[in-house]
């Protein structure tokens, strides 16, 4: 197998196998821990964890060449919806040692499954038990960060993320805000969803850097990528 680096991500690889076939990966901050039973792989004495696009939106996000190249090595990083984790401890093996990755879950159970899972390896990652709709409760906590990262599938996803934003983002910082038009409205077609939200998004004050159904890596979902001005 060989590994070669991405052609404009910081810390996220290509692994191609003897069949020619090419999977996404990153560095293995925790050598030997799998979260969510993906594929670890050792090339030259470095673990490699095969990201998924079909588990995880940034994934299917990357290979449809948006640009998230502010989720870099040292970043800090809000992660909104951390759910067990699948995203999260990729975005925290790219962010790495200097990095910081605050991870928001509002389910108690989740979050003891994520700690499991995720935080009691990595010391770059901070679990916060927390309603990402009331960002003041950590806020102090948090400070200010370079990307916001939005995963909550609620009906006011959007919302949420802005505020989020609004108090925590960096001037020019990063939303990724993945969309999942099911949860905003199911009588309503996918397309006029992500269409009304970027229009919140635009009128909020963020610069529209990119939007794009996630297809076929998962049909409910676009992503959209945006800059926050102030």
């Amino acid at each position: 197998m060989k590994v070669f680096p991405h052609d404009s991500l910081q810390e996220v690889y290509w692994i191609e196998k003897p069949d020619g076939k090419k999977m996404l990966a990153t560095k293995n901050l925790a050598p030997g821990i799998r979260v969510y039973g993906e594929e670890l792989i050792k090339i030259e004495g470095i673990e490699y964890r095969i990201w998924d696009p079909y588990r995880s939106k940034l994934a299917a996000a990357i290979l449809k060449e948006m640009d998230v190249s502010m989720i870099k090595p040292g970043a800090k990083i809000l992660y909104l919806g951390a759910s067990t984790g699948t995203t999260a401890s990729h975005v925290s093996d790219i962010v790495g040692a200097r990095g910081k990755v605050f991870a928001i879950e509002v389910s108690a159970r989740v979050m003891r499954e994520f700690t499991e899972r995720v935080a009691s390896h990595r010391s770059n990652v901070y679990p916060i038990l927390a309603d990402a709709r009331h960002a003041e409760n950590y806020s102090d906590v948090v400070g200010t960060v370079d990307v916001v990262y939005c995963d909550v599938a609620q009906p006011d996803e959007t919302e949420i993320a802005m505020e989020n934003c609004y108090q925590m983002l960096k001037k020019s910082g990063l939303l990724c805000l993945a969309i999942k038009a099911r949860s905003i409205d199911a009588t309503k077609e996918p397309e006029e969803i992500f269409e009304r939200e970027r229009k919140k998004l635009a009128e909020g004050g963020f610069k529209i850097l990119d939007i794009k159904h996630l297809y076929p890596f998962d049909k409910d979902h676009a992503m959209v990528i945006s800059i926050l001005r102030k």
